[in-house]
This record gives structure tokens, C-alpha cells and sequence, in this order.
């Protein structure tokens, strides 16, 4: 069990990080409601490829939980039946959880695709689980955090059915994204619990103080950003342009924008701190990477109209560059420990 943890530990972060994506592209299409139920997708396991596989039809069977669309509205069978050759009211139901009626197949496979990577990430997350009993008698702490991704990862799940149900509700997003990188940073901690460090690091207190506020402004950041990307959400719903959907910004997207500076001001001095002091942390040639494309990302879809795709990728560096911080932290809390 001992011998495959490590592998599965790493292949469930990247799944994670692969459902981030997903995440990320299914907000750049405006996907979110492309599956308006859940677990299902239009009451089927795989969701149709047109629009008229879910209107009602004459001699068909029809199984408990289906959806179809009538007069704008969906609707949802009581239980298993055969159709007549009229529509029968008493057998179906009106969906209770919200209004949404509209069928888009790319919408809905791009949803569906998203929710496959969740599911394969989830079962990845419990056979980590299950390898990570080979670590109980020496540490149970390393059981303990397997079995809270588990956890957590069956509340995304949940969450990502309210949010579906509340038809994208802003908080609930900004809610998913933060589950989603306390997931990470759980998933950085059991590779980095077992992994051997072979690069010499030394500890610096300033460094180390210094390092936890850059990590904490990242996150500021990125509750910032999701503050935007729901404003402009909000207006790209009413269908205007591109063109326009910073014309009149909210106060956040100043704030999300000022506050680049500091979070790159931080990471620059600790860049060459981590150089006058000789401290090896090489992974902040990484950040300090990952921080340009993220400021070149929100240049280009302010100065240039959201290029395709500038939206997924700002999110993802955003992850990407949480991910590098909370590493560092262990490195460096664990050079604390052996100093």
C-alpha cells in the first residue's frame, strides 16, 4: 500500500487541478446550467445530443426522474411508463428547484465533461484513502487528512448541486473555489508529508513571516477576483458585448487590480531575499512566473475584450500560484524544524 500512496497522492492533485479547469472552462462558456439537474443531466446518466430527445413523445418509455421540456418548463417523470399518444399530466411533475429550462449541447457536455473529471477526481481522493492505511501506526495524521479530502471532496459535490440549484448563485461559486483550494493544500500536505527533501533549504524567520502574508493577500486575491468575475457574469447574461463589460466597474475590479501590485511587490522581495540570504527556496522562480502571466492575463482581458480562453487561464495561474505559496510554507516550516 505504502508503494502506490505517493503516485495516487500526485495523480489526485492533478485531477483536482484538472477539475479546477474544467471549473474554470465551464464559467469561460457559460456552461454552467448546461446540466439544470443533478447528479443526472436532464434526468439521464448520459445526456442527449439534441434538443429533441427531451421533448415528450408518443410510445416511448419513460423511466422515473426523466426530464423533458414542455411549453418552456421542465419537466420530471413520477415514475416508470409508457406514453400514450397524448400527454398525460398526471405522470409528470413540475421541477421544483429552479425554472431553468433551456437545452444547449455544447453547454451540456462541456457540464457533463466537468462532472466526469469530478467524479474521476473523487474516486482517485478515496483509493489515496484507502493506500494511506499503509502510514496508520506511524501516522495516523496522514490517515486522518486522506479521509478529510474524501470529505470535502463529497461536499463539492453537494455544493455543486446547490449551485446548480440556485442556478450559479455568486456566493456559492466564490464558496466552491475556496473548498477547492483547501483541497489542494491538503493534497500538497500528504505529498509533502511523505516526500523526501533532497535540495539544502535554510530557515529565515523574516522569510518565513513574510512568506505566510504573501500566501494570505494570494487568497484575498482570489476571493477578489471572484467578486469580478461575478459582475461581469451579471452583465454578460444581459447579453452585452464584450466591448462593455468593464465599461462601468464595480469598486472590487479596482481593488482586484491595485492590489496586483502589492501581492507582486511581496513575492519580488521575497525573491531576493530568498537570493541576498541564500535560503535555496528555487520555487520562487516559479511564482514570480506564474504572478507575470496572471497580471498579463487580467491585461489582456481588460485592454483587449476577454481574448478566449484569458478567463480559465487567470483562474487556473491563480490555483497554480496558491499551490507553489503553500508548498513553500511546508518547505519551509520543515527547515524551521530541523534548524
Amino acid at each position: 500500500m505504502r508503494k502506490y500512496f505517493l503516485k495516487s497522492a500526485k495523480i489526485s492533485l492533478v485531477l483536482v487541478y484538472l477539475v479546477i479547469f474544467a471549473g474554470a472552462f465551464v464559467r469561460l462558456t457559460g456552461s454552467g446550467m448546461g446540466c439544470p439537474d443533478w447528479p443526472k443531466c436532464f434526468g439521464y446518466y448520459i445526456p442527449p445530443t439534441q434538443e429533441k430527445e427531451l421533448f415528450f413523445a408518443a410510445e416511448k418509455e419513460y423511466s422515473e426522474g426523466q426530464v423533458i421540456i414542455k411549453d418552456q418548463m421542465l419537466l420530471v417523470s413520477k415514475n416508470d411508463f409508457k406514453s400514450t399518444d397524448s400527454f398525460d399530466n398526471s405522470n409528470w411533475e413540475k421541477y421544483a428547484k429552479h425554472d431553468y429550462a433551456i437545452f444547449n449541447v455544447w453547454h451540456t457536455w462541456i457540464e457533463y465533461i466537468n462532472r466526469l473529471f469530478g467524479a474521476l477526481a473523487g474516486i482517485a481522493c478515496f483509493i489515496t484513502f484507502i493506500l494511506s492505511f499503509g502510514y496508520f501506526k506511524e501516522n495516523k495524521t496522514l490517515v486522518i487528512n486522506s479521509f478529510l479530502i474524501c470529505v470535502l471532496m463529497g461536499f463539492q459535490a453537494w455544493l455543486g448541486k446547490t449551485v446548480v440549484d440556485s442556478v450559479l448563485n455568486p456566493f456559492k461559486i466564490t464558496t466552491h473555489m475556496l473548498a477547492a483550494l483547501l483541497i489542494v493544500a491538503l493534497q500538497l500536505y500528504l505529498i509533502f508529508s511523505i516526500s523526501k527533501t533532497i535540495t539544502k533549504l535554510f530557515f529565515n524567520t523574516k522569510f518565513h513571516n513574510i512568506l505566510l502574508v504573501a500566501s494570505t493577500l494570494t487568497l484575498v486575491q482570489i476571493v477578489l477576483g471572484t467578486n469580478v468575475r461575478e459582475h461581469v457574469d451579471t452583465i454578460y447574461e444581459t447579453g452585452v458585448p464584450k466591448v462593455f463589460w468593464l465599461q462601468n466597474p464595480s469598486v472590487s475590479f479596482y481593488i482586484h487590480r491595485s492590489f496586483s501590485i502589492v501581492v507582486l511587490l511581496t513575492n519580488v522581495y521575497l525573491f531576493f531575499c530568498n537570493k541576498k540570504l541564500g535560503l535555496g527556496f528555487k520555487k520562487l522562480n516559479w511564482i514570480l512566473l506564474l504572478i507575470f502571466i496572471e497580471i498579463l492575463s487580467g491585461i489582456l482581458m481588460y485592454y483587449f475584450d476577454f481574448p478566449f480562453g484569458s478567463q480559465t487561464l487567470h483562474i487556473v495561474i491563480a490555483t497554480l500560484l496558491f499551490g507553489f505559496q503553500f508548498y513553500l510554507i511546508l518547505e519551509s516550516n520543515r527547515t524551521k524544524s530541523v534548524k
